[in-house]
């Protein structure tokens, strides 16, 4: 009887195909329609670009929450593989008794079917943290695009850009630096960026507050 027939060793490659970078590998489509104060004639058109990748690693949001996921997503690794050790070394130690014959056949057919449910319950747990991760993951990314497109529709109002493009790699082949507002969108950005106070220093703050 081997291993392999009452429990699958797979807990942990499902969720390694998960990013565990949101800013990382999700990068933000900027909003190419920046607003303008009236619709611009053919002559008159501005176009500027931002490098995108430059966002990713200076915006401050993007740089605080990729640590939150990559944290977040190291916890669940360690969970995994954890649960999947204990259930390793559970049916080893099966394995090795069974060939001792220290079981008689209901005994090692209850085990069995014991091991079997904790590998049925690994797989489920891998797959529902998975999901959560994933969840929040998209949560974080849509809030990172929202906040860039939020601050160039501000921005715009006064620079008036016809379009505002987003340069990631060779998706542009040439572009004019002098055309590019990378560095003031990113200071722009960071600004604007106010973290979350962790709850802890919130509940200490109040309660400064009613004394």
């Amino acid at each position: 009887m081997k291993k392999n027939n009452f429990f699958k060793a797979t807990a942990i490659a499902a969720f390694a195909v998960l990013s565990m970078s949101a800013c990382d590998k999700s990068a933000p489509q900027v909003d190419e329609k920046a607003s303008t104060a009236k619709q611009a004639e053919p002559g008159e058109l501005k176009i500027a670009f931002v490098e995108v990748d430059s966002i990713m690693s200076q915006y401050q949001f993007c740089k605080d929450f990729t640590q939150i996921l990559q944290k977040k997503g190291q916890n669940i690794q360690n969970t995994l593989a954890n649960k999947q050790q204990q259930l390793e070394n559970a049916a080893a130690n099966f394995q090795q008794k069974l060939q001792q014959n220290a079981y008689t056949r209901e005994q090692a057919e209850g085990i069995q079917a014991s091991l079997q449910k904790q590998s049925n319950d690994l797989q489920a747990l891998n797959q529902r943290l998975s999901t959560e991760f994933q969840t929040e993951t998209d949560k974080y990314n849509s809030a990172l695009r929202d906040s860039i497109q939020h601050f160039l529709a501000v921005y715009n109002k006064q620079k008036k850009f016809s379009i505002i493009l987003s340069k990631a790699g060779d998706n542009i082949l040439y572009a004019d630096k002098a055309y590019d507002i990378t560095n003031e969108v990113i200071a722009g950005l960071n600004k604007a960026y106010k973290p979350a106070k962790p709850a802890a220093k919130k509940e200490t703050e109040e309660k400064k507050k009613q004394k």
